[in-house]
């Protein structure tokens, strides 16, 4: 049955909610995936290009436990990861599992970080939901489908392609999709060199021109622009 038709009828009638899960997160989480069955969803475990549950055309959840949570801060990638998350869903969800302050005694992540992190998400439109463990985290996905599926009925659907509102959306798009460069770095190569052709040129000066930019991102996004297709396979 394809998951772009709602209500979801199982033989004897009744409606079925339907979440979409990334394989690897299927994997890593199989507890919650399963606590998702027992309470009556089906699960469909797909290869995702972004986020883990997708729960309707305009709701993508990306989820991290608390450990998660304090090692993508230290390098930056939950940022990216969630950012990206927005520029294809209209209302991404960062679904934050477990208990908070553990952070502060296995790392040393200090209190304003988090919090700092916690406000910039905030005032980017992404919603935080903290939840203490699997079977929370569970109950709010499948609240959230309640409320998307029979209350909206709205279908949850994969967004492959992004839809470029603006040139500039897709410009950022463009360098962000370069190893280890993301949104946050292609934004400052834009303000640094107008356009993404420029900063493709100057590609040999990053180290030295800007900050966060280090040698091996240089080697990486060199490698991606000189190296002939198919050479390394």
């Amino acid at each position: 049955m394809s998951e772009s038709l709602i209500p979801y009828m199982r033989e004897r009638g009744e409606q079925v909610l339907l979440v979409i899960v990334d394989s690897r997160e299927a994997s890593a989480a199989q507890k919650l995936v399963n606590r998702l069955r027992e309470l009556g969803a089906e699960v469909a475990v797909k290869a995702l290009p972004r986020g883990d549950y997708i729960i309707s055309d305009r709701v993508a959840i990306e989820r991290k436990t608390v450990k998660d949570f304090a090692y993508t801060l230290t390098r930056r990638q939950l940022f990216e990861q969630v950012f990206e998350l927005k520029d294809y869903y209209e209302c991404p969800i960062l679904l934050l599992e477990g208990y908070m302050p553990i952070i502060y005694k296995f790392s040393r992540i200090k209190p304003a970080s988090v919090w700092g992190a916690l406000f910039a998400l905030a005032k980017n439109g992404i919603a935080v939901v903290p939840t203490m463990n699997y079977k929370e985290s569970a109950d709010f996905i499948i609240t959230a489908c309640k409320q998307e599926q029979l209350a909206e009925r709205r279908s949850p659907k994969v967004h492959p392609m992004k839809k470029f509102e603006s040139l500039a959306e897709a410009q950022v798009y463009f360098l962000a999709s370069l190893p280890n460069v993301g949104r946050e770095k292609a934004i400052t190569l834009l303000r640094a060199y107008r356009t993404p052709m420029r900063a493709l040129e100057r590609v040999e000066a990053w180290a030295r021109e800007l900050r966060g930019f280090g040698p091996k991102i240089v080697e990486r996004v060199r490698a991606v622009l000189n190296t002939p297709y198919g050479a390394n396979e």
